[in-house]
């Protein structure tokens, strides 16, 4: 990979590249905009066949990173990082703290959270070198589980989607497939129960199909037959890529949101539902209640503001689908567009600060 034209091409700020011969630390931290404040992004621990593929996935999800928070209206930029092993043999206390020590000589920039293979104890042992970190236990200020949060946060935009959809954001009565009903789901599915919505449900793990069952009298099936469920609204939330060339043709329903990471397989799969007249909420737009509450942590965690904050959630979807009527866009490139307006208006206000600061200096 030629690294520094990869980062030109999009933009990228960063690259810092970490090892601790000692703990066995092979880390990569990217930073991709600070335009709207310090790049938050979490840590992800994984078994990368090559450091090149470890490279990549670290520069994909740090943009992904800047899109959903400029998407969610926070005043943070977009960064992540990836920790090269096996996060149930390779760990030790020392990694992170080294980990930790890396992050701290950022002074700021960069700001970490828990994200796949990596745990609430893993972000206690950085915080021991760093305060630039959220996700840590509760006892030292942190939110906790984001699940329910991060879930409450989809049943909102589930709500903007159907509004777009039906002129109605009521979910009563509403025929709602989900897939998957592991923690995010469960709280979205018991915020649909409450509201009256009629559950369809699969999971490839049984005990938590039969947990939505028996609490929320849901109906299960088959993991293949979600997609043809005759359904209102089909809300993927396991795997991503799961709207793609084989479902697409299956799916009945009028919308999509779900929790779920990367749900189109690929682009061009979003202009497919959009001519199918399927109202999509984006996956990032969606499912930002996760990273709504822990930025919230940077001020001193409180539950009430942030609930507020991912309640808004509701708001940036409803700007999504206008902005894809306005531009005639499909509603994943309207998402986009959204956090872009927001970093390039963040971009030229502080370029005419300095320009009007540099102006009143020149004449003293």
């Amino acid at each position: 990979m030629e690294l520094f034209r990869y980062m030109e091409q999009d933009d990228y700020e960063q690259v810092v590249f970490c090892q601790d011969k000692n703990s066995g630390l092979k880390a990569i931290i990217v930073i991709h905009d600070t335009t709207l404040g310090p790049a938050l992004g979490g840590t992800r621990m994984w078994t990368y066949e090559t450091e090149e593929e470890a490279l990549e996935d670290a520069l994909r999800l740090a943009k992904g990173m800047t899109y959903k928070n400029a998407a969610a209206g926070l005043n943070l930029g977009g960064g992540k990082t990836v920790i090269i092993g096996d996060p149930k043999t390779d760990k030790n206390p020392e990694m992170f703290r080294a980990f930790g020590r890396y992050i701290q000589g950022l002074n700021g920039r960069y700001i970490t959270a828990e994200d796949v293979g990596t745990t609430v104890h893993d972000m206690d042992l950085i915080h021991m070198e760093t305060d630039f970190v959220t996700g840590i236990s509760p006892e030292s200020g942190s939110s906790g589980n984001p699940s329910p949060v991060t879930g409450y946060g989809v049943y909102k935009g589930m709500k903007a989607a159907a509004k777009e959809a039906f002129g109605d954001d009521s979910l009563t009565g509403k025929t709602i497939a989900v897939q998957g009903v592991g923690n995010v789901a469960y709280a979205l599915c018991e915020h649909l129960h409450k509201e009256g919505a009629r559950l369809v449900v699969t999971d490839i793990n049984q005990a938590a199909i039969q947990r939505a069952v028996n609490d929320f009298g849901a109906e299960s099936v088959e993991p293949d037959a979600i997609y043809d469920v005759d359904c209102d609204i089909y809300a993927p939330c396991a795997l991503g890529a799961t709207i793609n060339d084989e479902t697409i043709p299956r799916i009945k329903a009028k919308v999509i949101a779900g929790s779920a990471n990367n749900q189109l397989k690929e682009s061009r799969h979003g202009d497919m539902i959009h001519k199918q007249g399927i109202i999509y909420a984006p996956d990032y737009v969606i499912n930002s209640g996760g990273v709504i509450n822990v930025a919230d942590e940077l001020q001193g965690y409180n539950y009430d503001r942030a609930m507020k904050k991912v309640e808004t959630i509701y708001d940036s979807l409803q700007k999504v689908f206008a902005i894809a009527k306005r531009d005639h866009i499909p509603t994943y490139l309207a998402a986009d567009r959204m956090a872009e307006e927001r970093i390039k208006s963040e971009y030229r206000s502080r370029s005419q600060f300095l320009l009007n600061s540099h102006h009143i200096l020149s004449r003293r």
